[in-house]
């Protein structure tokens, strides 16, 4: 990485090899999340890099590294935890920690709990509004830069919202927020 600059508080980045800047964005966490992406990089450094070093060790001692599938296993999963790595610490220094929020607590935003009823039909589902980073609709943790998750930013408790989605447009009004 090439000379980096700040502007109104966003990090620029020069890339020298193709001379292009370019911005790093902001990754929204809540701390449950800080404290996860922390934990896996540690564990990648200080655990995995000396395991993938260890076969790569071993499949060397096979001989013949041209035609050595153990190595070149070894070594593609290297390069892989090399650039998770570099993607945690990435994140890790763009990282923005979600606060609980300060204003009205019966409002949607980011790090809020929020009930849904769904108008069509009549069913009630409840989500996390989170940063994309962590999100998970297996979890029910939508982000903030999805469909439902924009149309729910700034939604206040009993007001009825019309989300986009690909099947068509999706009616919902916000029972309860919760921080």
């Amino acid at each position: 990485m090439g000379l980096s600059v700040r502007f109104s508080g966003t990090l620029v980045v020069h890339d020298g090899w193709r001379g292009v800047p370019c911005l790093e964005k902001e990754v929204l966490l809540s701390n449950e999340g800080l404290k996860k992406v922390e934990q896996e990089l540690e564990h990648l450094k200080s655990v995995r890099r000396r395991e993938v070093a260890e076969r790569i060790k071993q499949a060397r001692e096979f001989g013949d590294i041209s035609e050595n599938s153990e190595y070149e296993d070894a070594k593609n999963e290297q390069a892989f935890i090399e650039g998770r790595i570099l993607t945690l610490e990435k994140m890790l220094r763009n990282a923005k920690i979600i606060e609980e929020a300060s204003g009205d607590p019966e409002v949607v935003a980011i790090g809020s709990q929020v009930t849904l009823r769904d108008l069509d039909e009549n069913e009630t589902y409840e989500y996390v509004i989170v940063g994309s980073t962590e999100a998970d609709p297996a979890e029910n943790r939508i982000s903030n830069e999805s469909p439902v998750g924009k149309a729910l930013l700034g939604a206040h408790v009993g007001q009825v919202v019309s989300i986009g989605v690909p099947a068509g447009t999706l009616r919902v009004e916000v029972l309860g927020v919760r921080r």
